[in-house]
């Protein structure tokens, strides 16, 4: 009998480690897709707006019933070259004076979210993941250029693409259906370009940046 108490214990302790093992919560993801991928621009395109499905993998109930989930969502245009020309008056007219290319620009972007960005994450996690209008990365051809004058026109850029619509956000675009299945709605200004868009869904837990899905 003390033999087989001996045995009985000894399986006991081998079981017991790979169920805890079993216990592992899986990693959270997050998935996305289209509600058409493609759209006609005709010659009477006023706008559209583009509806993203999506869905978490292996959620935490507790953070969802906490409402700690956020999801941003992203739709980039083709990336182009873009020349930004500075104008100064000169005997009463404005003529070129400087210009500074950028290179790989998205010529459109729209983002989606749950709240408003501050809410969602910090200022850092935005600049890390080069994410919202503010935030893209616009890279110089000529990097030897002052810091100053590349920021000058950098903020002329943006300024140009905000106004013309092509750079916009759409704050509680992004709706949560249910725990895990979420809808974005993003909005495609009259003159988006035409040529291959990308959209980029980003999912934040407790304001930490978890995991990125693109399609």
């Amino acid at each position: 009998m003390r033999r087989l108490a001996a045995l009985a214990a000894a399986t006991l302790l081998v079981v017991l480690p790979a169920t805890a093992q079993d216990a592992v919560p899986l990693p959270e993801g997050i998935q996305i897709g289209l509600s058409t991928d493609r759209v006609a621009i005709t010659a009477d395109f006023s706008g559209a707006d583009l509806t993203i499905f999506g869905a978490l993998e292996n959620p935490d109930p507790l953070v969802s019933r906490q409402g700690r989930y956020d999801v941003i969502v992203v739709l980039e245009g083709p990336a182009r070259q873009v020349v930004v020309r500075r104008k100064d008056r000169i005997l009463g007219m404005w003529i070129n004076t400087r210009s500074e290319t950028f290179v790989n620009v998205p010529v459109s972007y729209s983002m989606a979210t749950t709240r408003p960005p501050q809410d969602v994450t910090t200022p850092d996690s935005y600049r890390q993941l080069s994410l919202g209008p503010a935030n893209i990365y616009l890279e110089p051809e000529e990097k030897r250029a002052s810091p100053l004058t590349i920021q000058e026109f950098t903020d002329a850029l943006r300024e140009r693409k905000e106004g013309l619509g092509l750079y916009s956000d759409n704050i509680g675009g992004v709706q949560f259906l249910s725990a895990n299945l979420f809808r974005a709605t993003l909005h495609l200004a009259p003159n988006v370009p035409v040529g291959t868009h990308k959209a980029r869904a980003f999912l934040f837990r407790n304001g930490l940046f978890i995991k990125e899905t693109s399609t």
